[in-house]
Order: C-alpha cells, then sequence, then structure tokens
C-alpha cells in the first residue's frame, strides 16, 4: 500500500501546542484509529510539539515546527521537526532517577518512547519520528 501523508506547520509559539489536538483528530478520523492510538498518538505528538517549540526554536515565532503524518498499510508515523540548534538525545536526564522525581519537566521524551512502537532522533536531534503499529 502506498504512503499517504498529512502536514501542518506551526509557527514556534507556545499557544499553538493546542492546534496538535484537532490534527490528531484529523489523523484519527481518516484513518479510522482506536481511541487507545488516538491517546497515545495525542500525548506523544504534543509532547513532541511542546518540546520542538520550546527546546528546539526557544519560542521564536519567526521559526516553524513541521508536522508530518504517513501511512502506511502495518503502521502510522509521525515527524515533528524544529528549526533549532538540535540536541544529543543521549544525553536526556533519565526521569525515573530518585534525583529527578520531583522536577516539574523532563518525561516528554520518556513518554514519547513508552507510548510510541518506535522513536527515532535525525538530523541532530531537530527532528523525531514517532512509529505507531496498527495491528
Amino acid at each position: 500500500m502506498s504512503s499517504q501523508t498529512i502536514m501542518l506547520k506551526l509557527s514556534s509559539n507556545p499557544r499553538n501546542v493546542s492546534l496538535v489536538e484537532s490534527f490528531v483528530e484529523k489523523v484519527v478520523q481518516r484513518y479510522k484509529l482506536s481511541p487507545d492510538k488516538y491517546g497515545d498518538i495525542l500525548i506523544s505528538l504534543t509532547e513532541a510539539v511542546n518540546n520542538a517549540i520550546i527546546h528546539g526554536n526557544q519560542a521564536d515565532e519567526s521559526k516553524s515546527v513541521q508536522i508530518q503524518c504517513s501511512k502506511r498499510s502495518d503502521a502510522i508515523s509521525f515527524s515533528v521537526s524544529d528549526e533549532g540548534p538540535g540536541f544529543d538525545p543521549r544525553n536526556i536526564p533519565d526521569p525515573t532517577a530518585p534525583e529527578n522525581l520531583l522536577k516539574v519537566g523532563g518525561r516528554g521524551v520518556f513518554l514519547m518512547k513508552q507510548l510510541s512502537d518506535e522513536l527515532r532522533f535525525s538530523n541532530n536531534g531537530t527532528t523525531v519520528e514517532m512509529r505507531f503499529r496498527l495491528a
């Protein structure tokens, strides 16, 4: 089956994170995804877009965040790209470590790893790709 792509481009204003929900709803309706997939995708994609806006683009509204959704027969994939300098995903503190349990932030990538079937960073950390199996 050929790939189908849906895209959304946002300026890096933290308020724009709220637009992710309607994007996910559109994807879920188009591909008739289960409520469980909806929740996993919504949380993962919201975290990725928030990270791209806040950490990647430093909430600089002249920079944008690009979201792409591609569906194949067995999986749906999302990529979120920002225009920031990137980062090394291997250097993210473990949010389950005792010294990090009470910290307010730092759980986004952990949640994305837990909720998606595959998580990959590319382009020096400026793009995160998440894959969700459909079967």
